[in-house]
């Protein structure tokens, strides 16, 4: 088992991880019917995106000895209706000025691009990925 999530009431859920006890509150958003006082289910899940890609990177830096510390990444979704889904993620990553040569560059971009989050959403969510180096 990963996590255990309750529901608090007032669209509110309380998620532990079991492995750590880390907990993370999940709040509705005004424009479904919440206070957005915490993060989402739909932010989390874009915001996974950003957090395994970077991820990703940051164990591709590491096997090659190059150093990602302190890259950012912006995270903007968009939702749809009619079902209710994201419809799209922009990500956009700000990497630290280390001079990274053209291949770094591709070999970053492409471990960013193939993290398990981004092969287990819908093929039918939009992802734009930019960098910035």
């Amino acid at each position: 088992m990963t996590s255990i999530v309750e529901y608090l009431g007032e669209l509110r859920t309380e998620a532990t991880h079991l492995l750590s006890g880390q907990k993370i509150i999940t709040d509705a958003p005004p424009d479904n019917q919440g206070r957005g006082e915490a993060f989402s289910p739909t932010d989390l899940c874009a915001t996974s995106l950003a957090s395994c890609m970077l991820t990703i990177m940051g164990i591709s830096a590491r096997n090659h000895g190059w150093n990602i510390d302190g890259a950012k990444a912006e995270v903007t979704k968009i939702m749809a209706s009619d079902p209710r889904r994201i419809a799209r993620i922009e990500i956009r990553f700000s990497m630290p000025r280390n001079n990274y040569t053209d291949g770094q560059r591709k070999v970053l971009e492409h471990a960013a691009r193939t993290c398990p989050v981004h092969f287990s959403i819908s093929e039918g969510l939009e992802e734009v990925v930019e960098f910035d180096w």
